[in-house]
């Protein structure tokens, strides 16, 4: 079967509702039935308990609290390099921006404009630059953390569709992660700008970050915007900076001739929060 045959199913489902109830439900405090269904999803996905910071499966009053669970300290050591990986998952796609087109998948591109939501003045500034699309499935640890050192300037909501962001949908719908609803974090640093998108989904309940809390819902279908010139958010490499509530997938964009990816990635490399990423360019 051709990926754009198997996502077909996708265009008619209604995933905004299904992403909505889905949400209610994993923030439901239902008890043993809490308990089971999380039982069932660790064995289901393999999810690897010991390294949580909680252990205890039956502790866990809702589902939304056991799939945001921390890590127990020292669980993710960070490499000694520019870059870190932000998140547990896998790579999608990596490498140069080609003058403003990223690379989704064999035969599909978008432009750096249509991921930040039209802002043509914020994406010039990584035009020929470099980018990185790493996945989230469900068994990963869903907490997401800062690449490098960086001080927060904008917050751009942009809505949009909830495709299934897995590899089959990344390689049949075209433009899938401009397309569908995304929280763009625009950050400074001592070498330029980058920005790391949060890329949502079906059945991701909401995405979060830790100066703003739950960003989405509510969903207005609009744009929408916060700057933060006027306040010191300043996160530090490895610093917690978001999480999914259910698996997605997160996007950075570099500018040129800052980031040396490392010669080790490659596409669908299963990669961990804080190794080496890159160093400066």
């Amino acid at each position: 079967m051709s990926d754009r045959l198997a996502v077909l199913p996708q265009y008619l489902i209604p995933k905004q509702a299904l992403t909505i109830l889905a949400g209610k439900l994993a923030s439901k405090e239902a008890g043993t039935l809490t308990t089971r269904v999380i039982r069932w999803f660790v064995g289901r996905y393999k999810v690897n308990m010991a390294e949580a910071a909680n252990p205890d499966i039956a502790s866990y009053k809702s589902f939304n609290e056991f799939f945001t669970r921390p890590l127990q300290a020292g669980a993710r050591p960070l490499a000694e390099a520019a870059f870190l990986s932000p998140v547990d998952g896998a790579i999608s796609q990596f490498g140069a921006i080609e003058r403003d087109q990223i690379f989704q998948a064999k035969g599909h591109s978008y432009s750096t404009t249509a991921l930040v939501g039209g802002d043509r003045e914020l994406a010039k500034k990584f035009e020929n630059g470099s980018f990185a699309t790493l996945y989230l499935s469900p068994r990963d640890y869903h907490r997401i953390h800062m690449p490098c050192d960086g001080k927060l300037s904008r917050m751009i909501y942009v809505p949009g569709a909830l495709f299934s962001v897995n590899p089959t949908t990344a390689r049949g719908v075209p433009g899938l992660f401009a397309r569908n609803e995304r929280v763009v974090c625009v950050f400074e640093t001592a070498s330029g700008p980058f920005v790391l998108t949060l890329v949502g989904a079906t059945i991701v309940g909401s995405m979060a970050t830790v100066w703003h809390g739950q960003v989405n819902p509510p969903r207005p279908g609009v744009v929408r915007e916060w700057r933060y010139d006027d306040r010191n958010i300043v996160l530090k490499k490895g610093e917690e900076m978001g999480r999914f509530l259910l698996g997605s997938t997160v996007v950075m964009l570099f500018p040129k001739d800052t980031l040396a990816l490392n010669p080790d990635w490659a596409p669908t490399r299963a990669i961990r929060m804080g190794e080496a990423m890159g160093e400066s360019a």
